[in-house]
Order: C-alpha cells, then sequence, then structure tokens
C-alpha cells in the first residue's frame, strides 16, 4: 500500500514510517524541514529500494507550503494518508493564556489535516484502499475531560475529531473513511519518557487496526488498542 505519513521526522510518524516501509509499504513522508530528520532520511538510505520511502517539504500551518507539497508528490494514487503532525502547545492555566498560542496550536492541529486533505484527496479518490486516519488525543474527548486546562491543544483536538466527523459524512459516497485515533500516552519527545506504553506498541496496533478498516467504521473514535471512544 501507498502511505502518506505527515510529521515523519520522529516520534510516532518515524515509527509508523519505519514499520510500514519493513511491511513493504512505500511511504511519502510529509516534514517541516527534511534537511534536519537525520532519523527519517538514516532510514530511506538503509532501504534497498529508494522509492520506497520519499521525503518532502511540508509546514501543514501553511497553505501555500501544503499545496507545494501536493504538487510535488506526483499523481500516483494513495491508498492510506496519515495526518499524525501536531503540537502540544503551552500548558497554561486559564487566567494566564496565550490565545496567539492557542490559535498557533489550533492552525497545526485541527487546520492542518484538513489542508492536507484537501490537498492530496484527488490521490485517495483513485486509492484502493481509501482510508484518512487523523492522530488525535484522549485529550481531544470532551466526554473524558475531568482534569481541565490544555485549553489550546484540548480544543483543537476537539475540533479535529469534528473535522473527521463531518469528512466521514461528506465522502461516505466516495466510499472513503475517515477516522481519528488516538495513540495512547507514548514514549516520545511530547509525550515524555515516563509515559507507558512504547511507540513501537502504539505504532504497530495503530496499522493493525489501520488495515483492518471498513466503511463500517468511519466516523469513528479509536484507542490504538481499537477500542471506540466517546467524542
Amino acid at each position: 500500500m501507498r502511505f502518506i505519513i505527515t510529521g515523519a521526522n520522529r516520534g510516532i510518524g518515524l515509527e509508523l514510517a519505519r514499520q510500514t516501509t519493513a511491511r513493504g509499504d512505500t511511504v511519502v513522508a510529509a516534514v517541516r524541514d527534511p534537511g534536519a530528520a537525520t532519523d527519517l532520511r538514516d532510514l530511506a538510505a538503509s532501504l534497498p529500494d529508494p522509492q520506497a520511502l520519499r521525503i518532502y517539504p511540508c509546514d501543514i500551518a501553511s497553505d501555500e507550503s501544503v499545496r507545494a507539497f501536493a504538487r510535488a508528490i506526483g499523481e500516483e494514487p494513495l491508498d492510506v494518508l496519515i495526518n499524525n503532525a501536531g503540537v502540544m502547545g503551552k500548558m497554561q492555566s486559564l487566567e494566564e493564556l496565550d490565545l496567539a498560542d492557542v490559535l498557533s496550536t489550533y492552525n497545526v492541529n485541527a487546520l492542518g489535516p484538513i489542508r492536507v486533505t484537501r490537498a492530496v484527496l484527488p490521490l485517495i479518490r483513485r486509492g484502493g484502499a481509501r482510508k484518512i486516519v487523523h492522530i488525535t488525543s484522549g485529550m481531544g474527548s470532551i466526554s473524558d475531560n475531568t482534569s481541565g486546562g490544555a485549553y489550546g491543544y484540548r480544543m483543537s483536538k476537539a475540533a479535529l475529531n469534528m473535522a473527521s466527523k463531518s469528512m466521514s459524512v461528506d465522502l461516505s459516497g466516495e466510499r472513503i473513511l475517515s477516522v481519528v485515533m488516538n495513540p495512547g500516552w507514548v514514549q516520545t519527545d511530547m509525550g515524555g519518557s515516563g509515559a507507558p506504553t512504547p511507540v513501537t506498541e502504539s505504532a504497530s496496533k495503530m496499522l493493525t487496526l489501520i488495515d483492518r478498516l471498513t466503511m463500517a467504521d468511519t466516523g469513528k473514535f479509536f484507542d490504538f488498542r481499537g477500542h471506540t471512544l466517546d467524542y
């Protein structure tokens, strides 16, 4: 299968790229700065097929950058889009909240996946699997919010969840599915070394879930183990 993975330079995105290419899939990797994506470039260099992992610049917060990315990757059909790129933003109290940072976080986490999906939708339409997967967070669940705070991050992920739900409705007639997945609290730069879930486990279980998704699943909110969650 042919994947596009955003934010593939580190953490979950990098591990998804590593595991998909290891099993023979091809990956188009979207990163803000390919020159700084050392681990991703090392992975690409280690693969026997130079076309198995192609790396392109893409700042999902920029309309023009996303359009340039879509032009650069060509016209080959796309099976799975994984909108993984995201930011945490500042963790501040209500009184101290930096609204400019909230807007920036929202622009990346909520609008970024919309930009990318819209730009590559013609490729998805021509693909066989026709799957759009947005990496969200349990912190984007309104029903699960019992600790408050994290305004920018929570709001941006809740908005992403809503965007995925709307996509699932709007694209269902074309047999294109859209879901959101919570990767768990993962041992990455964002999650920290004290997180309970190794990145290898999160990525592996999400890929297993992605493989088995059908149109009956479109619009759902999953955790990485395959359980459905409440919005």
